[in-house]
């Protein structure tokens, strides 16, 4: 019922049907938490049919369809992919309704730099890399490339361009943003003693100077203190940073990986800013798509619960979409999972308290139209400033529309502040109509009658969404150990990096399938 129509009732049935006005239809479709605990919960059955196979890639997201499609151009033939969820893309998955289609995690890619040559490679083969100007500069698909306004930030009562909240500060607090961007400009051309790029993707091609290194070992919070970045607003932007890609504060990300955020963006294109991203719809969803094109045996709802090794051949527990237990024997296996799971994979009696993983919130709030707000014009990324929830995105933002029309909104929080265990525990007592009056809450300073918009609205916990890159973790001993392989059985995932990002799981993908197929 729209507010006209609630006008027009009468006392009577407008005290009525306040209870049903609040109810907004959809439900939490994801993820798969009960069938995942079964792996750390035990209890699961015995094994009956075998199948065989070349490889076993565990894992259906970015990584594990990466190496998919890298074994198969390799001449592998016989590939299974093993997803748990009814979606493969892990935190890159997307869906769709009548009104468009939406992203249900990771939503853009930044033009690539140069050092992302996996990357690049695949633009190119797949058509969002057209061609090259004269001066090697990628020229992109303009339906790939974020359309105008790209970002805008709701404060002082009204939306502003840009996610820089400058507007109405003392002459001090923007003195402080310009000193900051000077500082950022500074780290995004310095090199190391060892003639690298302090910060490039991906992690691993960084430098290794223990002076550029060292700043692992602190707080970004403590970093920013250390060089006189005390503005409030400026804080906020650089935490709401920290929460967008890792999941944490201030004081729970390290320098390095703060300043990773913002000084690693040097990728470059003809017909595009060096700030633009490349976005769809259905955000990284669409690179989903491209990714898993010609898989011939990709298996989503099938839970694999254990590999064992056996003189020398791999062998992979799986549960059925239908619920049948059986056993798939490869020469390789590839498990493209978070490291806790592959280790519960490998052992079940290991767990992996030395890694921490950011839960998130994802909420598909499907409206028969966006009202109308003060400012500049809808765009596609929309913050509001001192909020805790990392605002929406518009799937229908890269639409050539010119009237208002039915959308997606995706609204995203990143859960911190607490310990990833207990909001995990706490996000899984909310129930859908929290997660609606939350997401409506998060947005209720610009959209005040947003509600009245609302036909649907669904919500995907991610448990474990992310790698949180806590002070020491990136370039320290943990994630050391987490590169050297154990053939037959491989790891590739974005965790391996420290960073849960595309160009990560893309590259990890990529490298490992060339390991397995020289291995075969």
């Amino acid at each position: 019922m729209k507010r006209r129509s609630l006008l027009q009732c009468t006392p009577a049935l407008l005290f009525a049907g306040c209870e049903d006005h609040r109810r907004i239809p959809g439900s939490i479709v994801g993820g798969s938490h009960t069938r995942g605990h079964r792996l750390r919960d035990g209890g699961l059955p015995l094994t009956g049919r075998k199948e065989k196979a070349e490889v076993v890639i565990v894992g259906g997201g970015v990584a594990g369809l990466a190496a998919a499609r890298r074994l198969r151009k390799l001449g592998v033939e016989k590939i299974v992919v093993l997803e748990l969820e009814s979606y493969a893309g892990g935190t890159s998955c997307a869906g769709q309704n009548k009104v468009s289609a939406y992203p249900w995690g990771a939503h853009y890619v930044p033009l690539p730099g140069r050092e992302c040559t996996e990357v690049l490679r695949f633009f190119e083969e797949t058509g969002i890399i057209t061609s090259h100007d004269a001066a090697g500069r990628p020229i992109y698909d303009e339906l790939a490339l974020c359309h105008d306004p790209h970002e805008r930030l709701f404060i002082h009562g009204e939306w502003i361009e840009g996610l820089h909240p400058q507007q109405g500060l003392p002459q001090r607090e923007k003195e402080r943003f310009t000193a900051f961007q000077a500082e950022i400009e500074r780290w995004r051309a310095k090199r190391g003693r060892d003639g690298k790029m302090a910060f490039v993707l991906p992690v691993d091609a960084s430098s290794r100077d223990p002076d550029i290194l060292a700043l692992d070992a602190i707080t970004m919070s403590k970093w920013m203190q250390e060089h006189g970045f005390d503005s409030e607003a400026l804080r906020w932007h650089v935490e709401y940073a920290c929460r967008d890609d890792f999941g944490g504060h201030l004081d729970e990300i390290s320098a390095w990986a703060g300043l990773h955020y913002f000084a690693s963006r040097t990728g470059e294109a003809a017909n595009a800013e060096r700030e633009t991203v490349l976005t769809w719809p259905q955000g990284n969803g669409k690179l989903v798509e491209l990714l898993a094109e010609g898989l011939d045996d990709l298996r989503v709802n099938a839970m694999a619960f254990g590999v064992e090794v056996t003189n020398g051949k791999p062998r992979v527990k799986t549960i059925a979409e239908h619920g049948e237990a059986f056993e798939i024997e490869a020469r390789a296996v590839l498990l493209c999972v978070p490291r806790f799971i592959a280790r519960r994979l490998l052992d079940p009696a290991k767990a992996s308290p030395d890694l921490v993983y950011s839960p998130w919130v994802v909420t598909n709030l499907t409206l028969d139209e966006l009202p109308p707000s003060p400012g500049v014009l809808p765009a596609w990324d929309n913050v509001v400033f001192g909020s805790d929830t990392l605002g929406y995105v518009n799937a229908t933002h890269q639409s050539l529309a010119s009237v208002p029309q039915a959308t997606v909104i995706t609204h995203y929080e990143a859960l911190c502040g607490q310990p990833p265990a207990k909001l995990r525990e706490w996000m899984l007592t909310q129930t859908h109509a929290q997660w609606c009056s939350r997401a409506l809450d998060g947005l209720a300073a610009p959209h005040p009658d947003l509600r009245e918009h609302v036909m649907q609205a669904d919500v995907w916990l991610w448990g474990h969404g992310m790698i949180r890159p806590t002070p020491g973790f990136i370039w320290g001993k943990t994630r050391e150990a987490m590169q050297c392989p154990a053939p037959p059985v491989f790891h590739a995932h974005s965790d391996m990096s420290g960073m849960a990002l595309f160009e990560e799981a893309f590259t990890r993908g990529e490298r490992v399938a060339a390991d397995v197929k020289a291995w075969l």
